[in-house]
């Protein structure tokens, strides 16, 4: 019998995953917006989020939490990290006893400081909690093009069996145990992704794009190993893959962001005219109370939350940087 998937969240990585899953097994999505709902069921669109690319015609919208979870067999989550706990809270009442709960977030709840999976044991206790992550950049993916991801679940055979509901053609997905280093992964690259896209903005080069990379996954790698995932995570898919994907695509919502700010524009400026949420934005703030909390140095996170949150421009954010003291390169800063 194949495993009917209930997917919350009609956005772009949420759509593209309910596109792929349908693929393989019967998949219902539910989006807030009828527009959204009638666009998908009528014309397998979703011209918001992914103009251009054509759903799989199996899939099917509604833009009732219950209709899409009551008989579903996995419940996939992929709504922004900071509504997340209010839409699995609108949904409870209609899941099912056992099923696993699969999260796509990648961010931290403001807060409580809590990764999704966290959210998922708490408010739904008894339910297999994981996530899906990795350099996943919807667009590619609707368009054919090669992508790996991890499914992160404790129980292996749980994560074996969800791995054949959304591996598809050329959308490859690995299985890992370490769901505390891949969630992590996937929310601190975006804060990131913005100091990044911040140096393109202000018309830094590659020299300066690699130091960021390479130095930031060095930063997260520190906070993430402290906080319980494994060394060698951050150095996969879910590390430093998705960081490398984030950092330089133009389709990156995180590296847009700093690229804007790099250009000399306002947050709220560039945060108004997006319809995707970056993540990273409201992440930073988190990562910041976390590594206070774990006494990790976190020097590019630091100068990015100072823009994202105090009003620093992007040049206090490089000489903040410059006039760290360079050390050994195991060091931090």
């Amino acid at each position: 019998m194949k495993l009917r998937i209930g997917l919350l969240g009609g956005g772009s990585w949420g759509t593209t995953v309910a596109s792929l899953t349908s693929q393989n097994t019967p998949t219902k999505m539910w989006a807030r917006n009828a527009g959204t709902v009638k666009e998908i069921n009528q014309y397998h669109r979703n011209e918001k989020y992914l103009p251009g690319a054509k759903l799989t015609e199996s899939l099917r919208a509604t833009t009732s939490i219950k209709e899409a979870v009551v008989d579903a067999d996995v419940v996939v989550m992929g709504v922004p990290s900071q509504s997340f706990r209010y839409v699995l809270e609108d949904a409870k009442p209609y899941i099912r006893p056992w099923v696993p709960i699969v999260s796509l977030s990648k961010g931290l709840e403001e807060g409580t400081k809590m990764r999704m999976t966290e959210i998922i044991e708490m408010v739904m206790p008894g339910h297999p909690a994981g996530v899906l992550t990795g350099p996943n950049l919807a667009r590619e993916i609707l368009a054919g093009q090669a992508a790996a991801s991890v499914i992160a679940m404790v129980d292996d055979t749980i994560a074996i069996a969800l791995q054949k509901v959304f591996l598809t053609g050329l959308f490859r997905v690995y299985t890992n145990d370490d769901v505390v280093g891949c969630e992590l992964g996937g929310a601190l690259k975006n804060v990131i992704a913005i100091a990044a896209g911040m140096g393109d903005g202000a018309g830094a080069g590659d020299n300066t794009r690699a130091a960021v990379i390479t130095r930031g996954l060095a930063e997260l790698t520190r906070l993430g190993v402290a906080m319980g995932g494994r060394p060698e995570t951050f150095a996969g898919l879910t590390g430093m893959g998705d960081l490398v994907a984030t950092c330089i695509s133009g389709l990156s919502r995180n590296r847009h962001v700093g690229f804007q700010l790099g250009q000399g524009r306002t947050l709220n400026e560039i945060i108004e005219e997006m319809s995707m949420v970056a993540e990273g934005v409201k992440t930073c703030g988190v990562v910041m109370e976390l590594a206070k909390e774990y006494n990790i140095p976190m020097p590019i996170t630091a100068e990015v939350y100072k823009v994202v949150n105090e009003g620093a421009t992007v040049k206090d954010a490089f000489r903040g940087l410059i006039r760290q003291e360079s050390g050994s390169e195991a060091d931090p800063g």
